[in-house]
């Protein structure tokens, strides 16, 4: 007679301790901030980028077409122009680059595309315009800056017309710049973080004359020393902190219902129902964070 065997019984497995169990959530924190953060940086930012350029070109195009772009500071009523607003567009033939460009060069503003640094002229105008860029993030639009040369073409187009500026100068931060240019010239720089993509080590600029006569402008509103710090070249913007901490606390409270799940309910239910809200909340949080990164990133 054959002998039957019995399987062992199944061990309990014990619950988790208080201290294990906020292991656990840390853990689970930080692999959602980890994994939605490189999201937003790597594949999101860039479509956030693409959809809001798209929405920009066609506001200035229509600006442009009922001459009510934008020419300095303010607008023909006599308001400031709403920061983010678009102010030019920006073509760079040799590298490939188009890009509307936004008045104000905080973080948030070059999440759409590069920016206005508002205590300058408008490019054309006599004068230096400063534009910053970003490098990699974002749609990364300034990341080929490094390969311009001398003598290459940028073309920008304003309120007041098309004006071609020609390379003078591509340097880096601490190099010797250009001299000066003369009061009545018009001077473009283009600035972007320097280093490799995400880890920036400094600052890239390109400079660009007029090749052709420069024209007037209204006087800006702010100066070097009154232009906010979250507008400097490689600055972050915490004024939307508290944004971020609400995120965080919706995170945290998420993280501690997928552990409490996973210890009732077991791992395969806990990560069907908590994972995409854990997604959800923790891209939510990372693009405040990506608010509190160099605006050049």
């Amino acid at each position: 007679m054959a002998e039957t065997t019995v399987a062992p019984a199944r061990t309990a497995v014990p619950p988790l301790s208080p201290r294990l169990q906020l292991v656990r959530a840390v853990l689970v924190l930080l692999l959602a901030l980890s994994v939605a953060l490189l999201l937003q940086l790597v594949l999101i930012s860039g479509r956030q980028h693409s959809a809001a350029q798209q929405r920009k070109f066609d506001a200035f195009r229509s600006q442009l077409a009922g001459g009510t772009a934008p020419i300095g500071p303010t607008d023909q009523d006599g308001k400031v122009i709403a920061i983010g607003a678009p102010v030019a567009y920006l073509e760079i033939p040799s590298i490939g680059v188009r890009e509307v460009v936004s008045e104000g060069t905080s973080a948030g503003v070059l999440f759409d595309g590069p920016g206005h640094r508002r205590d300058t002229v408008l490019p054309g105008q006599a004068g230096t315009s400063v534009v910053f860029g970003r490098r990699a993030s974002f749609g990364g639009p300034f990341s080929d800056l490094p390969s311009l040369r001398n003598g290459a073409e940028i073309k920008v187009t304003t309120g007041q017309g098309v004006f071609t500026f020609k390379v003078i100068a591509v340097h880096y931060g601490g190099q010797p710049a250009p001299a000066a240019p003369a009061k009545d010239a018009s001077r473009l720089v283009l600035a972007t973080a320097a280093g490799t993509q995400f880890l920036p080590s400094g600052l890239l600029q390109v400079d660009a004359d007029l090749d052709g006569t420069a024209t007037g402008g209204p006087a800006r509103l702010l100066t070097g020393e009154t232009l906010p710090a979250e507008e400097r070249a490689m600055t972050n913007d915490t004024r939307t902190l508290w944004a971020l901490a609400m995120w965080l606390q919706a995170l945290i409270v998420a993280a501690a219902g997928a552990v409490w799940a996973w210890h009732r309910w077991g791992r395969a239910q806990a990560w069907i129902v908590f994972l995409p809200v854990l997604l959800l909340l923790g891209l939510s949080a990372a693009g405040e964070a990506a608010r509190l990164l160099p605006n050049l990133l």
